[in-house]
């Protein structure tokens, strides 16, 4: 999975528009790596702020809470897997894999179990979804959905439509496993079965 790398720059409160949406983003993109790697109570704002590199003191002229900023990082780290994955796809797709297959292995890849840090906010958070606030709570139901979606776009079109929730079930349960055990071979035994399963069922 690819890491996006940003060029941090100090900034204040009453910076011109353009540059607060820069600075914008730069804070939404830190707080959505942490929050992969760390979970929703490992986001410090402090931390966030200063990796963006900006004033902690800034920071409510962007958000007008730590719930805000978490809602807005977890639909960025949806977005950004996404696309990573999306870009993967087409690489193995072009290499001669069928869609479904190609979307299998970019999810279950080595790289997406190992970099939970830039990968699929649902596996790395959904266990601590429900626990958070209302906000935090309806976006992250929201990138569930996105999750959804993206499995239908490469799902076999002659299977039903709720197929997607056993096939996402699968690729999170298995990362979700695979990451809890480690660099193991149990590990890679968890992705080998979890990749034959669903293949010998769903792909055409």
């Amino acid at each position: 999975m690819m890491t996006v790398i940003w060029t941090l720059e100090h900034t204040h409160v009453n910076e011109p528009a353009g540059r607060k949406a820069m600075s914008h983003e730069r804070i939404v993109q830190a707080a959505s790596r942490d929050l992969r790697r760390a979970g929703f109570k490992g986001v410090n704002v402090v931390d966030v702020m200063r990796t963006a590199g900006l004033t902690h003191g800034g920071f409510y002229a962007h958000f007008d809470s730590r719930d805000a900023l978490l809602a807005e990082a977890i639909e960025r780290a949806s977005e950004n897997a996404a696309n990573a994955i999306k870009t993967e796809v087409k690489g193995l797709q072009d290499a001669g894999l069928s869609p479904f297959r190609a979307f299998v292995e970019a999810y279950l890849s080595a790289a997406h179990v190992q970099d939970c840090e830039s990968g699929c906010p649902v596996a790395a958070l959904c266990g601590d979804m429900p626990l958070q606030a209302a906000k935090v709570v309806d976006t992250s139901r929201r990138v569930i959905a996105n999750l959804r979606r993206l499995v239908l776009q490469f799902l076999p079109p002659d299977l039903p439509r709720d197929t997607a929730w056993s096939v996402a079930s699968m690729l999170i349960g298995a990362v979700q496993l695979a990451r809890a055990l480690g660099d193991t071979s149990q590990a890679r035994a968890v992705i080998a079965a979890a990749k034959r399963d669903l293949l010998e069922r769903y792909d055409r």
